[in-house]
């Protein structure tokens, strides 16, 4: 009889154990996806302008704009040499063309993203 009991609550330990350990994976489930190790990646900004191509450099990979204010870093219109790593973007330009240009700051950096 004490065999037989010791049996039962050893099976209802592992039945309430196993539900626990159920319910703690749904609850884990839940939670996919989300990173709760490591801090939020930074979102880039793009910023947009409208500028004059002044001077290209294919092989260094950058262009220089004359280029209009750019509001969202309150920048003021001035002339100022960007970054190209995407190199067929300079399909794009040419000296003395106005274009519409996106870019993104990598640091001190600009780098031109697109190009309309």
């Amino acid at each position: 009889m004490k065999n037989l009991l010791t049996l039962l609550l050893s099976i209802a330990l592992a039945l309430a154990l196993g539900a626990g350990g159920a319910f703690a994976g749904e609850k884990m489930d839940d939670m996919k996806g989300m990173d709760m190790g490591k801090p939020a990646a930074p979102s880039i900004k793009i910023h947009k302008t409208v500028g004059v191509v002044t001077a290209l450099d294919a092989k260094a990979g950058t262009v220089t704009f004359a280029h209009e204010p750019v509001k969202s870093l309150n920048w003021p219109a001035m002339t100022m040499t960007f970054s190209v790593k995407d190199k067929t973007l300079f399909d794009k330009l040419a000296e003395g063309k106005k274009v519409e240009f996106e870019f993104v700051k990598e640091g001190k950096t600009a780098v031109v993203t697109g190009v309309k």
